[in-house]
């Protein structure tokens, strides 16, 4: 594969569709696996036949690669395949007589609003400014939503003014706010009291300049990582009696957006808090709230237990339940 062609598609992706450096980077890892498999059959990415890419996909799923790996693959040598012929570099595009591997539609994990009240407890429990630091970054997570990303990433500046709303810069450099609950603003307080023990150091323990960042890390980023997180959240799981498996950043925003929805939330409102472009992005957790209302109605609805060949009992009126039922609820 034609190293520049590569380069001058990623540079069309930050230049023309403001992509974030995480998308950037995870678009040149995807094709240049695709360019790896093809030079073992002789051929580059620029250059590849159609029969090339399907051998490709064939591969992965010989491998076991889950539907939605390669689905995000083909969607990238898609818009790789629409750049190159964009710029002349061939004259067709090899993806077109491929199919797109069938998804499922996964339902994202959740934790109900007991294992949210634990786990934040789990964190509030924990001594010093480590303990802090878990509560801010979990408490800021549950209220407003925010992808790890953006987390991880907020800038001292957002948090400084005291005020109801965060705002937010989210994928394509997009702007937002989300509300601020006193929780979240309590453990933001308690964190900010703290927060120069995270402040890079040098050798004699001082300070070596100030942060930009809200959570500031001695690491290359400057900031605390995604990655380092997700363990953190993965440690504290067990103290709040959580299955590990079960926690993981994304799933605390699942968690805001669900709990949102189950007390009444609108649609419209809650996509803008969760930065969606597209609101059947934000639909996906109409499967989840809609599961728990027929659970709710199969429990308590007066006629969803009664069993009869005739007509209902009109005694008590047209709603009247048995009252082996009633004693239940």
């Amino acid at each position: 594969m034609p190293a520049a062609h590569l380069d001058a598609f990623l540079e069309m992706l930050t230049a023309e569709r403001n992509a974030a450096p995480n998308t950037q980077a995870a678009y040149r890892r995807d094709l240049e696996e695709v360019g790896i498999f093809l030079a073992k059959r002789g051929k580059d990415l620029t250059g590849a036949r159609s029969e090339d890419l399907s051998a490709y996909l064939s591969m992965l799923a010989a491998a076991g690669a889950k539907p939605s790996t390669a689905a995000r693959r083909l969607s990238a040598l898609r818009q790789y395949y629409r750049f190159v012929v964009g710029e002349g570099w061939r004259s067709d595009d090899p993806t077109g007589v491929l199919d797109s591997p069938r998804l499922g539609r996964p339902l994202p994990k959740l934790l109900d609003e007991d294992e949210m009240a634990r786990l934040i407890q789990a964190c509030v429990a924990l001594d010093g400014a480590e303990g802090a630091r878990l509560t801010a970054l979990t408490e800021l997570l549950y209220a407003a939503g925010l992808r790890v990303s953006e987390l991880v990433a907020l800038p001292l500046a957002a948090v400084l003014r005291d005020q109801p709303f965060l705002v937010v810069r989210g994928k394509g450099s997009k702007e937002r706010m989300v509300p601020l609950n006193p929780s979240a603003k309590a453990a933001l307080a308690a964190y900010l009291d703290v927060r120069s023990q995270f402040l890079p150091r040098d050798k004699k323990g001082a300070p070596i300049k100030a942060s930009p960042w809200l959570f500031p890390s001695r690491g290359a980023a400057g900031h605390l990582t995604r990655q380092r997180f997700g363990q953190m959240l993965k440690e504290i799981a067990v103290k709040a009696g959580i299955d590990p498996a079960r926690l993981s950043p994304h799933v605390i925003r699942h968690a805001f957006a669900t709990h949102l929805l189950d007390h009444g939330a609108d649609f419209r409102a809650l996509q803008k808090m969760l930065g969606h472009a597209d609101i059947t992005t934000t639909q996906i957790y109409t499967h989840v709230v809609s599961g728990r209302l027929k659970d709710l109605v199969a429990r308590h609805h007066p006629l969803a237990n009664s069993v009869s060949s005739g007509p209902p009992d009109q005694s008590a009126g047209p709603l009247h339940r048995p009252k082996d039922d009633a004693a239940k609820d």
